[in-house]
């Protein structure tokens, strides 16, 4: 696998649709986790631009349940509980208890999760969306190619709240 200098994959440029789509995703992962190194626990709970209570460690919250949704809900149709009960539908509310370091190691057993249970999957494969979202939508249906772009998506908007979040914090550009 061919790296960048700051050690993320470099997502294939001449791969299968699948390949393309789970290169770019991991890419993305790894630039959230390149936006929170190195931040103290403190700075992690800073939210930088007023009135916005966004902070990087409920980013990482909040993509840690985006990841156990899309997947392990919608995709495997299992029913599991909120990753952090404590911190909101969302997952942005933060815990006193709880610092950046642990909300990373759930993230990433959440990403781990979410591999093992599309590894052996088509993307013509496909969940159920919650009875309220497939009303509004006009179907419960959702192929894992569907899931797999927006998770891209979700990824690359909360990454550029990372990087504005991570700039105003402590001057840190780039990536």
């Amino acid at each position: 696998m061919t790296t960048m200098p700051d050690g993320r994959p470099v997502p294939p440029m001449l791969a299968g649709e699948r390949a393309t789509l789970e290169g770019w995703l991991d890419f993305h992962r790894a630039t959230l986790e390149l936006k929170c190194s190195g931040l103290e626990d403190r700075r992690a709970r800073t939210a930088a631009a007023e009135p916005s209570l966004m902070t990087p460690l409920g980013l990482v919250q909040h993509l840690a349940e985006v990841e156990r949704n899309w997947f392990q809900r919608v995709f495997a149709r299992l029913d599991v509980p909120a990753v952090f009960d404590d911190a909101g539908e969302d997952g942005f509310a933060l815990s006193p208890d709880r610092g950046l370091g642990e909300a990373l190691r759930v993230w990433r057993q959440e990403v781990a999760r979410s591999r093992e249970l599309i590894a052996d999957a088509s993307l013509d494969d496909h969940g159920r969306l919650p009875g309220h979202e497939a009303a509004v939508i006009g179907d419960a249906r959702v192929s894992l190619r569907w899931i797999l772009v927006h998770m891209v998506e979700e990824y690359a908007r909360h990454n550029g709240h990372a990087d504005l979040l991570r700039e105003r914090l402590d001057g840190a550009t780039g990536a």
